[in-house]
């Protein structure tokens, strides 16, 4: 009798445990839905802090660390301010000479599609060219009903905005205290176990500076081939498109195709067909070559991240935070790549019994602090 109650009472207990898990779980998830916005810019600022540890701990060579820190993060700030004032006004202005141009370029194209003959049996069939005018000429009617639409777009700048000061305090947070949380964490751990962790600190830190760092010269080379085609080409606002040029080559796998899709559709009204005809072209090769020769020596340095890992990285990030999931796919893949490599050496040599290899020296990412 006794054993039977004992069983019970065991099972009842595994039960209720298993109710408790599955209940924390569901909990949990919720709470992480609930908190997905500050969660996410907890994640950003994170990735932030170790992408400018190694240029902080280059100026903290030469000045206190709080002085790089300013230096860093006030550059940071500086550049969009900086890329905003010298293209905003010529991008508001351009585009506006773009609506007000749109009838004679669809006039234009009209007349393209009329002097191809089979181009021009599709327009018979389908009026083509007729729906294109007739929006055309709507179009500059319908720029004084733009009102609302720049106010939706104020109320989310100042929302932006907001947002950017938010993950920077955070950032300057972490890099400032970071090192020494990251020590403290580690002394309170095992000594083996605090050198694989301590292992596998560096190399996140290594592959997600690396990462950045390409990633920006990458794009920074995309602008500057993008803006000398594009002013070959005589696009009315070459420096504006190649800048969007360069932000699409940031996105992982699907940005700088989208990018050169976008840049394309504006030179449809620039000498059409000869410039999106040499557009089209230069893409195309110009992909092949920073696939194949640019991204590979900017990258060497890098964590190696299979194609299939960095394409649903990709989907998973810009699901959950957007854009900006976009741009830390393949770091945050990166990470958990390097994360389960250790702890899969860690468990083969606790099977084993062989000792881990030592470390290397400690970066200064997680150096302990001095003075």
């Amino acid at each position: 009798m006794m054993a039977a109650f004992r069983g019970f009472d065991t099972s009842f207990r595994s039960i209720l445990r298993v109710v408790f898990v599955v209940v924390g779980v569901m909990i949990t998830a919720y709470l992480v839905y609930l908190l997905q916005r500050p969660i996410a810019w907890l994640v950003i600022a994170a990735f932030l802090a170790i992408a400018v540890s190694g240029p902080i701990a280059a100026l903290s060579q030469h000045m206190r660390k709080g002085a790089a820190i300013a230096t860093v993060y006030g550059a940071l700030v500086a550049i969009p301010v900086l890329l905003m004032v010298l293209f905003v006004p010529q991008l508001v202005s351009q585009g506006e000479d773009l609506v007000n141009n749109l009838p004679q370029y669809a006039e234009d194209v009209t007349e393209f599609v009329n002097e191809n003959e089979t181009l021009s049996n599709l327009n018979e069939d389908y009026d083509i060219t007729g729906t294109l005018e007739e929006e055309a000429q709507k179009l500059p009617e319908k720029i004084g009903d733009a009102t609302q639409t720049l106010s939706d777009i104020g109320v989310g700048l100042v929302s932006s905005i907001f947002a950017f000061v938010t993950i920077m305090i955070l950032s300057i947070f972490m890099v400032s205290g970071g090192a020494n949380w990251i020590e403290r964490f580690l002394k309170a751990q095992e000594p083996e176990r605090a050198e694989r962790l301590r292992r596998a600190f560096e190399h996140i830190a290594g592959a997600i500076g690396g990462y950045v760092g390409g990633a920006l010269l990458q794009a920074t080379i995309a602008g500057v081939v993008s803006f000398i085609v594009l002013t070959i080409l005589g696009a009315p606002f070459a420096g504006a498109l190649a800048l969007i040029m360069a932000f699409g080559d940031l996105i992982p796998v699907v940005g700088a195709t989208i990018a050169a899709f976008l840049v394309g559709v504006v030179l449809l009204f620039v000498n059409f067909p000869v410039a999106l005809i040499v557009w089209i072209i230069f893409a195309i090769v110009y992909q092949q070559v920073e696939n194949y020769v640019i991204q590979p020596q900017i990258q060497r340095r890098a964590v190696a991240v299979e194609p299939i890992v960095i394409l649903v990285a990709v989907l998973f990030g810009s699901t959950l935070f957007g854009v900006v999931g976009a741009l830390l796919a393949i770091p945050a893949a990166a990470s958990i790549q390097i994360a389960v490599r250790e702890w899969i050496d860690y468990r083969r040599a606790i099977t084993l019994g062989v000792e881990s290899p030592p470390p290397p020296p400690p970066s200064p990412l997680i150096q302990p602090e001095t003075g």
